[in-house]
């Protein structure tokens, strides 16, 4: 899974919009500096997406936001890409048992599939408008992002990269190779000679 975070807020980022000849499109604007932090994780191979709204963005949250994706697929072991955010290195911060962290290399966001999510989220649920309350932002996340992780063949066309099915077929690879050469849960090894 990929792992990033993401700050909405009232300032509006204005879109380009259609007005029929000769008018001009109206847009409204808001310079308030109010803001709302969403935590979220994609599979893209899977299509699958998991994600938290807060009002804060610190070790705690990013706890409790790896607590609630760990607990949404416990029969899996999950290895979660992120970027190097003080909050993802930080000393205090709780690892599930089911999960390892992957750091990305610094100051490389194009590598994370993650982005393309929050990118889509911003031009299908928040192009020019302008909110007069936190709370009506938070409102618009929560029917948004149940929307965005049900569609999985949308999560899958923004994420799914080719060098990232290509880790996962490595991946797959070496894990047969591996169990080829050391033997099957049985413990027969490929030359063992046994039948």
């Amino acid at each position: 899974m990929f792992q990033d975070e993401a700050r909405f807020g009232r300032m509006v980022r204005p879109k380009r919009c259609w007005a029929p000849a000769p008018l001009r499109p109206v847009l409204s604007n808001g310079y308030e500096r109010e803001f709302v932090y969403v935590y979220g994780a994609v599979s893209p191979l899977a299509g699958e997406l998991d994600w938290r709204v807060g009002r804060e963005m610190n070790t705690t949250r990013m706890g409790e936001f790896l607590a609630q994706v760990s607990q949404a697929h416990p029969g899996d072991l999950i290895v979660m890409v992120l970027d190097g955010a003080s909050s993802h290195k930080a000393k205090d911060l709780p690892i599930p048992q089911n999960m390892r962290l992957l750091p990305l290399p610094p100051y490389a966001p194009e590598l994370n599939p993650q982005e393309h999510v929050w990118d889509e989220l911003r031009e299908k649920e928040f192009p020019n408008r302008v909110f007069n309350h936190l709370d009506a932002v938070i409102r618009q996340l929560h029917q948004g992002l149940p929307r965005l992780a049900a569609d999985q063949e949308r999560l899958r066309g923004l994420t799914t990269w080719p060098w990232i099915v290509s880790l996962n077929l490595n991946a797959h690879y070496n894990k047969v190779a591996k169990v080829l050469s050391e033997g099957d849960r049985y413990g027969r090894g490929r030359d063992s000679g046994g039948t």
